[in-house]
C-alpha cells in the first residue's frame, strides 16, 4: 500500500459550538489535502474531537446532564454540520469516546509504562482548567476587573487552581536533547519559522516530566490508566494520541504505514508546544516517527482579540456562509490572511473582497466569457490561429501561475498560492479590456482574430478551474460544469499550466451566477 499524503487538524474541544477560528483551521487543511488530491496523489485527512477532560465535564455539568449526552449532541448538532457548512471533505473523524480511541490508547500507554518511560510520582502546580494544562509562573499575569488582585491565566484570563496530586509522569525530561537534535536534523519539522525558534528555545531552556494521569478522587471523565483503574489520563496525553488511534495503531498495522508519519499537521499557536514537544517525545518513546511537520497558524482577531466564545468575540461560521456561501468563506480567510500570522477579520473587508474580487473579478470573468463564446460562436470553442505577444503574455502567466501556485503550496503559504492564481485572473479581464472582443466581431475579417482572443480566455479559465478547485470547490464545480470535459478531480495541477488542452469545437454549456453579488453583510 504507497503511502498517501496525510494531513490533520487539531481535536477541537466539545465545550461549546465552534466559531469561525475553528473553520478556519478547517478550512487550511482541506485546501492542504484537496490540492495533494488535485495533483494526482492520494490524500487523507483526519478532523475530530476532543471530549474528555475536567472542562468537558464541568461545561456538561452545568449544562444539567451527563458529558457523554452533552458531547454526543454537540457532535450531531454542531460540530459535524461544521464540515458540511465550510465544505470540509473528510475522509474520517474521530472522537476520543470511541471505542476505537480508547482502546488504542490503554496499548499505547501499556508499551511505554512497559517500556519504563512512565513512573509514579507528587506534583504540585497551578492548573488551567481551561487549557487542561499546569502554568508556570511565566505563563500567568496579572488578573483585572473580578480577577484584581489574582494571577490569571494568559490565555483565558481566569484564575488558575492551585493542585497536589499523585499521579504518573512521562519521563519527558528524557528526550530534551533527541528533540532538539530532531528540529536541526528536520528545519521544517516545525513551521512557520518564528514558532519554529519558539519551540528550539522553549526547549533549549529545559524539560520537566509531565503528569499524564488524573487521579479519580477528582474526577472520573477520561480513559482508565491500563494498569491503575483509581487514574484516568491526562486529556492532553489522550487527545495527541488521535493522530494514530484514527488510521490503526494497535488494530491495522498496513493502514498506519500507509498514512504515518502526517505529512502536515495543522494546528493553532496555541497549542504548539503540546504538538512540536511533547507529541514528537511520545512517538519517539513508542518507536514511531514524529510527523514530517508541525505547522502553527497565526490566531484570528476580532477587535483586536483573539477569537473566543468566552469573551464574546466568536462568530459562527454559518453567519458568514448564508450570506456570502461557503467558497467566499474559504477563499476570504485562505487569502487575506498570510497563513502562519494572525489575521483581522471585519464584515467590512469580506464585503467588499466579495464583491471585487469574487462578483466582479472572477465570476463576471466567467460569465462574460462563456456568454461571448455563445455570442459569437454558437457556443462551441473556435480554433485559434497565430498567438500574438499579448496571447503569448497570457499563455506565460498561465504557465508561471500554476507552478509558483503549486510551488507554494509545498511551503503551506496557501495565500501565495491564491495570489499566484489570482495574477491569471487579473491578467484574462486586462486581456478582455485590451483585445476588445466585441470590437473584432464586427468586422468579419477579424474572424480568425475573434477565435484566437476566445480561444485564449476559455483554456485561460479552464487553468484557473483547476488551480481555483481546492478552494473554492463549489464555484470551480459549476464552471467546470460548462466549460470543462471529464471530471474536474481528473485535472492535475501539473497539466493546469499546460496550454492547449481545451479542444476547439467543444460546446460550453450554460452557467449560472457563481457569486450573485452581495451589496451588505447581515
Amino acid at each position: 500500500m504507497s503511502k498517501s499524503f496525510y494531513v490533520t487538524t487539531p481535536i477541537f474541544y466539545v465545550n461549546d459550538a465552534p466559531h469561525i477560528g475553528h473553520a478556519y483551521t478547517e478550512v487550511a487543511a482541506d485546501v492542504l489535502t484537496r490540492w495533494h488530491a488535485q495533483r494526482g496523489e492520494s490524500a487523507f485527512l483526519l478532523t475530530g474531537t476532543d471530549e474528555h477532560g475536567e472542562k468537558v465535564l464541568r461545561t456538561a455539568l452545568g449544562n444539567n446532564t451527563d458529558p457523554k449526552s452533552w458531547t454526543d449532541r454537540l457532535v450531531k448538532d454542531s460540530w459535524l454540520p461544521l464540515l458540511e457548512t465550510i465544505d470540509i471533505n473528510n475522509q474520517d473523524f474521530i472522537r476520543t469516546t470511541d471505542e476505537r480511541h480508547k482502546v488504542a490508547v490503554q496499548k499505547f500507554l501499556q508499551k511505554l509504562y512497559d517500556d519504563g518511560f512512565i513512573y509514579q510520582g507528587s506534583f504540585e502546580g497551578n492548573y488551567c482548567v481551561g487549557c487542561e494544562e499546569y502554568k508556570n509562573d511565566g505563563d500567568l499575569i496579572d488578573g483585572e476587573g473580578e480577577f484584581l488582585g489574582q494571577r490569571v491565566c494568559a490565555i483565558h484570563s481566569k484564575p488558575v487552581e492551585q493542585l497536589n496530586e499523585n499521579n504518573y509522569f512521562f519521563k519527558l525530561s528524557e528526550f530534551q536533547q533527541k528533540l532538539l537534535d530532531h528540529y536541526e536534523q528536520n528545519p521544517k519539522f516545525v513551521q512557520p519559522e518564528s514558532a519554529r525558534n519558539e519551540v528550539v528555545s522553549f526547549v533549549r531552556q529545559g524539560l520537566s516530566d509531565l503528569s499524564i494521569s488524573r487521579s479519580k478522587e477528582r474526577f472520573d471523565w477520561g480513559i482508565d490508566i491500563p494498569w491503575d483503574s483509581s487514574h484516568i489520563t491526562y486529556v492532553w496525553f489522550d487527545a495527541l494520541l488521535n493522530y494514530i488511534t484514527a488510521i490503526g495503531y494497535g488494530e491495522d498495522d498496513a493502514k498506519l504505514a500507509s498514512l504515518w508519519p502526517a505529512d502536515v499537521q495543522v494546528v493553532g499557536k496555541d497549542i504548539l508546544r503540546f504538538h512540536a514537544v511533547i507529541w514528537p517525545a511520545m512517538l519517539m518513546a513508542a518507536g514511531l516517527q514524529p510527523p514530517k511537520q508541525v505547522f502553527g497558524h497565526g490566531w484570528l482577531l476580532v477587535g483586536g482579540e483573539k477569537m473566543s466564545k468566552s469573551k464574546l468575540t466568536g462568530i459562527a461560521p454559518n453567519q458568514i456562509t448564508d450570506a456570502f456561501g461557503s467558497d467566499a468563506f474559504r477563499y476570504y480567510f485562505m487569502k487575506a490572511i498570510g497563513f502562519g500570522s494572525d489575521g483581522s477579520f471585519s464584515w467590512e473587508d469580506l464585503s467588499a473582497r466579495y464583491n471585487s474580487e469574487l462578483a466582479n473579478g472572477f465570476g463576471n470573468l466567467a460569465s462574460r466569457s462563456i456568454a461571448m463564446v455563445k455570442k459569437y460562436f454558437d457556443g462551441a470553442v473556435p480554433a485559434p490561429g497565430e498567438y500574438l505577444e499579448a496571447d503569448n503574455q497570457v499563455i506565460a502567466i498561465a504557465k508561471k501561475a500554476a507552478t509558483e501556485a503549486d510551488a507554494a503550496i509545498d511551503e503551506v503559504a496557501i495565500h501565495e498560492a491564491i495570489q499566484k492564481s489570482w495574477l491569471l485572473v487579473d491578467e484574462l479581464n486586462n486581456y478582455i479590456t485590451s483585445q476588445a472582443p466585441w470590437v473584432l466581431a464586427k468586422d468579419e475579417a477579424n474572424q480568425e482574430r475573434l477565435g484566437t482572443v476566445m480561444y485564449v480566455i476559455v483554456e485561460g479559465l479552464r487553468v484557473l478551474n483547476v488551480l481555483l478547485a481546492p478552494i473554492m470547490p463549489k464555484a470551480t464545480g459549476k464552471l467546470w460544469a460548462a466549460i470543462g470535459e471529464g471530471e474536474l478531480s481528473a485535472q492535475t495541477i501539473g497539466s493546469a499550466g499546460q496550454w492547449g488542452i481545451t479542444k476547439p469545437g467543444f460546446v460550453l454549456k450554460e452557467l449560472e451566477a457563481l457569486f450573485p453579488r452581495v451589496d451588505q453583510a447581515e
